[in-house]
């Protein structure tokens, strides 16, 4: 069968952004047509003489990254906050004896977890810039109501809704950074929207610790305060997000039509066609987990999440052991916290590290001044991994499909994570935390094994797939030439002429 590409064709003759790239057959002949006009797969700059790509960039940069990584700064601090809010007599109050503040944390993963996949197929239904704000709205609300919990019952229940409502929204913002960007470009990207997470931490010490003085306001105790006020700033800035969220490239009604089609083109060049009007159904999504990689990208990141999740969930409680008071605690959360987002955009620091210092006690007069000194590293270490270890795997998948259930399973599987650290750091090994620092040294290294298995993987593949294509280029027909553009198109990275990023 013979390709012929069409070429020098105005853009006004090739097709629609929603009609995108498709493939005609007449006879023995296989007409294609690309998403641009320009003469090879890598002259789409010259197809657009008028698109500044230096000036779209920093336009979609403008537009994107800063709305979601404001969105979900708010959206994770109110899945933190509670660290914050234990300081305050929510333990008291509520009755959480023994292990239950640990079960409360641990609630809140099992929707989130098990909702991962479904939310991110809804995403494409709906729209990011209606399905992420509704998700905001509701647990800014849930946050509201959690701060009214009479009860560890009441608590349990507000948890559990609150990791339905935001089971969504991570995955969601991940899947629409993954769709704008080509992958050489994603990295600080991520970087910069996942230190948001980073930022929670450090606002929120800031924020419980003025909240907190309204202890005793009409009769509420400061955590209650800290759910309300939270959750209402969560709930304006959803009602605000339905305004400035961006949706996907195809959809962008702030750029022009040539920019959507470079924008297009650009990524096609990168990763192949995106197929975005695709219907994502139950059977194409299951299709995914055919391919063994997609495993890596899960257990990388549920090695980092444990170590992740120790810090977010108790450097407040382990700062206070110190001897402390509530709101010098508070504000000696911030710091680190605030470290941590400048590393996360400097570089990957191994976490493992920060962990190993924490795990040997030091003698008791320098118990403050070192256990201190390295959570700066154990938060660093932490916080720099996540975003290289989700922009590698996700920026290497192809297409909607592909992209959006592998966004999805990594989040997912790894936030059970999230579970891991809430039964890390008990009550009963306090001050020291030894088996909590065990643990999170032992899931750094399983994220390191998962890397490095991820890595020689996507290797081989890469030397394979080039075997093939010498092997075509030498008359020998291999698989690539048997597939029509509609199947190579479908296949995404799965295509034998895609590679992988390393």
């Amino acid at each position: 069968m013979t390709l012929v590409k069409i070429d020098g064709m105005s853009t006004s003759s090739i097709k629609t952004s929603s009609e995108k790239a498709s493939g005609s057959q007449c006879g023995d002949v296989q007409v294609v047509v690309t998403p641009w006009a320009g003469t090879t797969t890598r002259d789409y700059r010259s197809a657009y003489p008028n698109v500044n790509e230096a000036k779209l960039l920093r336009k979609i940069d403008l537009k994107v990254v800063p709305v979601i990584s404001l969105l979900y700064l708010l959206a994770f601090l109110d899945r933190v906050n509670v660290s914050n809010a234990v300081l305050f007599d929510l333990k008291q109050d509520l009755h959480l004896t023994g292990d239950r503040l640990n079960i409360a944390l641990v609630v809140f993963f099992i929707p989130y977890i098990a909702f991962e996949i479904p939310s991110n197929m809804l995403l494409k239904r709906f729209k990011p810039h209606i399905w992420l704000p509704s998700c905001m709205l509701v647990f800014g609300l849930i946050t509201i109501l959690q701060g009214f919990a009479q009860n560890f019952s009441g608590l349990i229940a507000a948890r559990f809704f609150l990791g339905l409502a935001e089971s969504g929204f991570f995955p969601g913002c991940c899947y629409m950074i993954s769709m704008w960007y080509r992958r050489e470009e994603a990295q600080k990207r991520f970087s910069l929207f996942y230190s948001s997470t980073t930022l929670a931490g450090a606002f929120g010490g800031l924020l419980a610790s003025a909240i907190g003085k309204m202890d005793g306001i009409r009769g509420y105790h400061g955590w209650r305060w800290i759910f309300i006020l939270e959750g209402i700033l969560t709930a304006v800035g959803a009602a605000l997000a339905y305004l400035v969220l961006p949706d996907f490239p195809e959809d962008a009604d702030w750029l022009a039509d040539d920019e959507k089609e470079y924008v297009k083109a650009r990524l096609y060049e990168d990763v192949g066609h995106s197929r975005s009007h695709d219907p994502l159904t139950i059977k194409s999504a299951l299709a995914v987990f055919k391919d063994v990689k997609i495993i890596f990208g899960p257990l990388m990141y549920l090695g980092i999440l444990v170590p992740s999740y120790s810090c977010t969930y108790f450097a407040p409680t382990i700062i206070q052991t110190f001897g402390h008071s509530t709101i010098t605690t508070q504000l000696l959360s911030v710091p680190p916290a605030l470290c941590a987002s400048i590393t996360t955009m400097a570089v990957a620091v191994a976490s493992d590290r920060g962990g190993a210092a924490l795990r040997v006690p030091p003698p008791r007069g320098a118990v403050r001044a070192r256990g201190y000194a390295m959570l700066f590293v154990a938060e660093s270490g932490a916080a720099a991994a996540s975003p290289i270890v989700l922009c590698w795997f996700e920026t290497n998948l192809g297409n909607h499909h592909r992209r959006a259930v592998g966004v999805a399973t990594q989040i997912g599987f790894g936030n059970i994570g999230g579970i891991i650290a809430a039964y890390s750091f008990l009550a009963k090994d306090s001050p020291r935390y030894v088996p909590g620092f065990s643990i999170s040294l032992a899931f750094t290294a399983l994220a390191i094994l998962a890397a490095c298995g991820y890595y020689f993987a996507i290797v081989a593949e890469n030397r394979r797939r080039d075997r093939l294509a010498w092997q075509e280029d030498a008359g020998v027909v291999g698989t690539a030439a048997t597939l029509s553009l509609e199947e190579k198109e479908r296949l995404g990275d799965l295509n034998p002429e895609y590679r992988y990023y390393t």
